[in-house]
């Protein structure tokens, strides 16, 4: 996707269930290279909007409100609620957060159901599905669990919709040992209940777009190879129809005579809510059309982000809905990150065994996160957080890398220049050679940006603070100040220009810390557009009131975090 030709670009992130909190996993895998993304392209000026929002229909939330003992309704409030409160406090920036149980999204998946059902891409089929005798229901996919029944994975605790170990969309009528999770839950046997029955359901015909979506891959070979490899697979096993309505009450009632008691089957309406609160937040700006400009006309971008385990439905089955409407375009990129496993071992949110935003933040500021999960990002393979590692990361490449040289630069200049930039009249040779490795850094990092490789951007920002590091021990100006202060003058001038190109360049990365350093330079806030900005450090210009940016993390602020992750595993 070229970037450099599409000013106007719509960002959705992957909607998180409203069924629990958020944790690391969930920010590596989507949210925080989506907001990365989002803050720099608005940096070089480009019109960017963030769509995300709660997908609140659906097993999850019913299967959470049966183990609480309350209303799925509290069960989305709760999370929600939480949700945006744990994005708010890491600082990734929504333009709009919606939900999806609410009348206007209910309005618009049932009005898009109606378009595929009316044009033939919606045939209503007797098919099986699972049913347990004892709870006297038809059981929605979440609510089984199984071995997997693909030859080359068997892995056990498969959920009826998808396996998570290899990925691939699950039969729930074919799993092998199914138990009903409602018995399981309530402390009853589960096995010997589930039976399989026949149910009339309402069926989405994918199959018939194989060759259209194999056209949509081939356009775009600039994707991740995993991605194309995983898409490809799947279109190469055969496409077949997909079951989009459910025997359940919590979710988009089916708009059809013969639909009463059954939804929509959440992952067919879930995608829909990208649109749906695209729709209410233009309308929030009071331009009620402006929405289609991104979803209807292909000459803006738009970019999905999402995590490993939601590639099938933004690379498949989303597509195919939107190819079977006929007024939608489809998605320039498909931006997916592999898992983020914790401490050698998988997240597991049933086991409470996972690393919470919302018990990081109690703990820690947000940006140490931020620049870790992107240092490690899952990019093109799985990752491990560990928190020494992450420890060692804060201590070493922020504190005493990034860190250090801006706090020497920035207290040399109270101590010896009135904290002011000081006046020069041309940087010394290596001066310039720094400036220029400015410029150069600029240049390749928007590069990687836009090819969504931050991991690799990150790397470059750190070799310019490397650089500057170096220049600083070469220049030596605590000798230079007591023998020839205005080659003294020149080494912090230049000093001060690396500084203020750290700001601009980690402020996608780490928001909070770039917007700290901006007051220690007595700049204003970054806007659209800056990065490609003229340096605002001149010679008598006053600076502000330098303080630690990366304070150092000891082990006492550590160990209890290993020591809670232990007590999970025990």
């Amino acid at each position: 996707m070229d970037l450099h030709n599409k000013k106007r670009i719509l960002v959705t992130a992957a909607l998180p269930y409203a069924n629990g909190r958020l944790h690391i996993g969930h920010v590596a895998g989507a949210y925080l290279p989506a907001d990365i993304f989002v803050r720099y392209a608005k940096l070089r000026g480009r019109e960017v909007h963030f769509i995300c929002g709660s997908d609140e229909n659906g097993a999850p939330i019913t299967f959470s409100a049966l183990k609480d003992n309350v209303s799925p309704q509290q069960i989305v409030d709760k999370y929600t609620n939480s949700i945006m409160k744990a994005f708010d406090g890491l600082g990734v920036d929504f333009s709009i957060y919606g939900r999806t149980h609410t009348p206007r999204h209910e309005k618009v998946a049932q009005e898009f159901f109606l378009r595929l059902y009316e044009a033939g891409h919606i045939v209503r089929k007797t098919g099986e599905q699972v049913y347990c005798t004892e709870c006297e229901r038809f059981l929605p996919d979440r609510y089984i669990e199984g071995i997997c029944y693909y030859p080359d994975c068997k892995t056990p605790g498969a959920r009826g919709d998808q396996c998570e170990k290899c990925g691939r969309p699950i039969d729930a009528t074919k799993l092998i040992d199914p138990e009903c999770m409602v018995c399981k839950t309530l402390g009853r046997e589960s096995k010997g209940h589930i039976e399989v029955r026949q149910t009339d359901h309402w069926y989405f015909r994918l199959d018939t777009f194989s060759a259209t979506l194999r056209e949509y891959l081939d356009s775009h070979p600039e994707w991740r190879e995993s991605v194309k490899r995983f898409s490809y697979g799947l279109l190469d096993q055969g496409l077949k129809e997909r079951g989009i309505t459910r025997d359940m009450e919590w979710g988009v009632p089916v708009p059809l005579p013969g639909g009463e008691g059954k939804v929509l089957y959440v992952w067919f309406d879930a995608p829909i809510g990208y649109i749906t609160f695209s729709q209410e937040y233009f309308e929030a700006q009071n331009k009620p059309d402006e929405w289609k400009d991104f979803w209807q006309n292909p000459d803006n971008g738009l970019i999905h982000f999402i995590g490993k385990d939601n590639t099938v439905f933004h690379t498949v089955i989303f597509p195919g809905m939107l190819f079977a409407h006929g007024d939608y375009r489809v998605a320039d990129a498909v931006v997916v990150n592999e898992f983020l496993n914790l401490e050698g071992d998988k997240i597991s949110t049933s086991r409470d065994y996972a690393v919470w935003v919302d018990e990081y933040l109690e703990a820690f500021p947000p940006d140490p996160l931020r620049y870790y999960l992107t240092a490690i990002a899952p990019e093109t393979s799985d990752a491990d957080f560990s928190w020494k590692q992450f420890q060692q990361h804060n201590n070493g490449e922020l504190a005493d890398n990034l860190g250090n040289f801006i706090q020497r630069n920035l207290t040399f200049c109270a101590k010896y220049f009135d904290n002011k930039v000081p006046e020069i009249d041309e940087p010394t040779a290596a001066g310039a050679a720094v400036l220029a490795e400015i410029e150069e850094t600029r240049k390749e990092m928007a590069q990687l940006l836009d090819e969504f490789h931050f991991k690799a951007a990150l790397e470059r920002l750190m070799r310019l603070s490397q650089k500057g590091n170096q220049f600083f021990a070469e220049e030596v100006p605590w000798q230079t100040r007591k023998t020839d202060m205005a080659a003294c003058a020149r080494t912090m001038h230049v000093g001060l220009k690396v500084v203020e190109a750290l700001g601009l360049f980690m402020s996608p990365f780490m928001p909070a810390t770039a917007a700290r350093l901006r007051d220690f330079l007595n700049l204003p806030a970054l806007k659209p557009g800056d990065w490609d900005r003229p340096s605002e450090i001149v010679g008598g210009k006053d600076l502000g009131h330098p303080e630690v940016l990366f304070p150092k993390i000891d082990d006492a602020a550590i160990q209890p975090q290993i020591d809670k992750l232990n007590a999970k595993l025990a």
